[in-house]
């Protein structure tokens, strides 16, 4: 009873980790999709864009979480809506937009992953 109890606990954890699960038909593989929630994840869904969907922005939200500090994060989450404000980031001359700029340009470069999702 305890080990069952155990390997059910040990389940619960694992699956709230997020993530999730794709069957690659031309190589039999089953390929692992990286899934979260938050600010990215929040703004890609309300953000109007055609190829939006569940599973694309939490998997642009994983790669957040791994390359963006919260508070780039949040920053970047402003920008979904009003995409033309990130040119003014882009050029300006102040030091903490342009970290925010080399952050969000790396960020961006690795979320291109999510482009198969």
């Amino acid at each position: 009873m305890i080990r069952t109890l155990s390997v059910l606990g040990t389940l619960l954890v694992l699956t709230a980790c997020g993530g999730g699960a794709r069957f690659d038909a031309t190589t039999t593989r089953v390929a692992v999709v990286p899934y979260a929630t938050g600010p990215i994840q929040s703004a890609c869904m309300t953000g109007g864009r055609k190829a939006a969907s569940s599973a694309r922005c939490g998997c642009i939200q994983a790669v957040a979480n791994r390359s963006l500090s919260s508070g780039h994060q949040r920053r970047g989450a402003g920008y979904f809506n009003e995409p033309a404000r990130l040119q003014e980031v882009r050029q300006s001359d102040r030091s903490s937009d342009e970290r925010f700029w080399l952050a969000w340009k790396a960020f961006g470069q690795d979320a291109r992953i999510c482009e198969a999702v």
